[in-house]
Formats: C-alpha cells, structure tokens, sequence
C-alpha cells in the first residue's frame, strides 16, 4: 500500500510525514525541485504477537506501508493551473492521499494566504486535483473524436459509450463532485482505472492541530466530518509536531507522555488503520518455512487471488488452502490442537479469505 501526503505549503505535511515514518526529513524549506521523502513502515498488528507466542518462528514479517511525502509546486499552486507534471507522475501511482490540512495557528510560520482557514485550503486542494482530471478529461476526449472518424461501425459503439462516460464525470467534477463521490457502476469503474484520476482516490483529511487543540480533537472531527466525510474520505485530527516529536523516543515513553496527554492512539496506528478501512483492506498470516508472515489483501480476495500475492506460482498451481481462523489458534493454542478440534478446515480456490486467517497454500507447478 501506498499513501501520498499532499498539503498547501506552511500545512506540516512534512512534519506529519516525519511522525508517521519515524523520519527526519527537512521540515522547512522543503523545495518542489526535491524529489519526495519516502518513508517505509512496518503496520503495527498485535496478531502478529500472539502467532509468535504460539508457533515461535525463527522470523516475523509484518505488512508494510510506504508513504510518500509528495511537494506541492507553490508557483501557480491553488490558482487552477493544475499540479505540476512531477507532481502529478508521483500522485498518479499511489493508492490512496493523506491531505495534511492547516488547523493550527504560529506566528512565526505564517500561512501563505495570511490566515488559517482549513476549509479555504480544503477547497484548494480539490479545486487542483479535480482541474487535474479535467485536463485528463479533455484530451482523452479529443483522441476519440480523432478516433471516432475512421473507426468501423463495431468500434464506433465503445467510442460513444466512453464518450457518454466521460461527459458525465465531467459535467459531476465542474460541479464539485469528485469521481470518488459519484455513483458509477462497476463496470465504470473498472474503464477508469486507466486514467488514475486522483479525486478517484480514497482520501484521508488529516487535520493538523497544535497541542493545546487535542482535547478539542474529537470535535474538530465532528465538525469536518459533518462536511467531508463521505464513502472513500475520511477525517481525523492529530497534532504532528507532537507526534513527530513521540515518534523519536522509544514506544514505552511515548505510550506515557500520550496518557498525560490524553492521546489513547499513536497517530500512526489511526492513520493505518483509517488508511486500511478506505481501501477496503484486510491482512492474513502464512506460517511456513519457520516464519510468520502478514499479508495485505482486498476484502472479497479468493484463496487462489491471495495465494498469488505470495508467489504467482502458489497461484497458479493451486490446489487447495488449509485454513484457521486466528481466533481459533489463539483458543486452541497450537496448530496441533486446532486439527484435533476439527477447526483447521481445506479451501478452494474460491474461499473468500477472511480478516485474520492463518492460510497454508497447498500447490503443485
């Protein structure tokens, strides 16, 4: 999984991108002529701890995330000239955007526009993105009316149908309506996943606030959520500067300082676990050659779909899945047990790989 960090400049989304990675990237004066800060993370899963008890493995592999702090070209930026084309090649191949937005007030970070107004930045930022996909919009448009001249009568019918298509994610984005907000069908769907539009993109709004806000955070999360949140966007506040600043001790002593602080969650255990229900993703375990492994699927993922996650051959010469829920292990407390209890059950290839299941591949190639 990957997450781009997008912001206004001023916003911390490199501040915010520091706490979620544990990193130490440069937080002012960070040029759009840079490449991006890349950050991979080990996703915290308390599963993982009670597999190790239980089988012992020489090895744990947790899933992973990478987050790609991503900067904003400030000449033209939120002025509808678009993002710029780098910016735009590392948008386009994430899976999802993280939208640091400036809640916090500093006096000696002065914001761009000369005031803080979260819901002015917000309107920017989907103002530039949407401009983005109408641009994509415009020329695909332009190449089928090219295409639709020498096309044959067979053709002719998929042109128009994508045109139709086209004109009316169009017609939603000049109305505000980003294409992840618009009821398309699933075959719709399933055209655009060429275009890689970027308001098609799961969207999380993390609110950056100061620390004298974070009793106020729930609130603040009301509030943008009664406008923003929707299906595929989410919202949630954290404080970055103090999360950056836990992310540098050792997680005992941050776990103290965030009780004092009344902060019951790491914000990289929210962001992650917010991250995963966007994109509608689950993990299951595999235990073999003395190791325990997560892995990250999509919900609805078949055993034969997953088995190709590990290894295309798994997937190809499938022959069948012997599953346990890790619930079960955790009650049978071995391997072993759980066979003598029947609960270690064989799937095919169409099993529906379900959150938590520790899955052994049978295959033969």
């Amino acid at each position: 999984m990957e997450i781009g960090i997008i912001g206004l400049p001023k916003s911390g989304k490199t501040t915010v991108f520091n706490a979620l990675t544990r990193g130490k990237a440069q937080t002012d004066a960070y040029s759009s002529a840079l490449a991006p800060n890349i950050g991979v993370v080990k996703v915290p899963d308390p599963r993982l701890e009670t597999l190790t008890k239980i089988l012992k493995p020489k090895r744990v592999v947790p899933a992973e995330v990478t987050y790609i702090d991503i900067a904003a070209p400030a000449k033209g930026f939120g002025k509808s000239e678009g993002p710029g084309g780098q910016f735009l090649a590392y948008l386009s191949k994430v899976d999802a955007l993280a939208h640091v937005v400036r809640v916090f007030e500093d006096e000696r970070l002065l914001h761009p526009e000369g005031s803080v107004n979260p819901g002015r930045d917000v309107g920017t930022m989907n103002m530039e993105l949407a401009f983005s996909d109408l641009a994509i919009i415009e020329r695909r448009m332009e190449r089928l009316h090219v295409s639709l001249k020498g096309a044959k009568p067979q053709e002719r019918e998929a042109i128009s149908r994508e045109q139709t298509m086209l004109d009316k994610i169009k017609s939603a984005l000049e109305a505000d309506i980003p294409v992840r907000g618009q009821n398309l069908s699933e075959n719709e769907s399933k055209l655009l996943d060429n275009f890689q539009f970027l308001t098609a993109k799961p969207m999380l709004l993390l609110l950056n606030i100061a620390e004298k806000q974070i009793p106020e955070a729930s609130s603040l999360e009301d509030k943008f959520g009664s406008t923003y949140r929707r299906p595929n966007c989410e919202v949630a506040a954290l404080c970055g500067k103090l999360e950056m600043e836990l992310a540098q001790l050792d997680d005992a002593e941050a776990q103290v300082f965030r009780l004092e602080l009344g902060v019951t969650q790491s914000g990289l255990d929210r962001v992650i676990r917010l991250s995963y229900s966007l994109l509608g993703l689950i993990s299951f375990f595999t235990t073999a050659s003395d190791e325990v492994k997560a892995w990250t699927i999509r919900h609805n993922t078949t055993a034969q779909r997953a088995a190709g996650k590990i290894h295309t051959d798994m997937e190809r010469g499938f022959i069948r899945a012997e599953v346990i829920s890790h619930g079960d292990l955790v009650k049978c407390g071995s391997l072993a047990e759980a066979r003598k209890h029947g609960l270690l059950h064989l799937e095919g290839k169409n099993y529906m790989v379900q959150d938590g299941d520790v899955v052994t591949i049978l295959f033969n190639v």
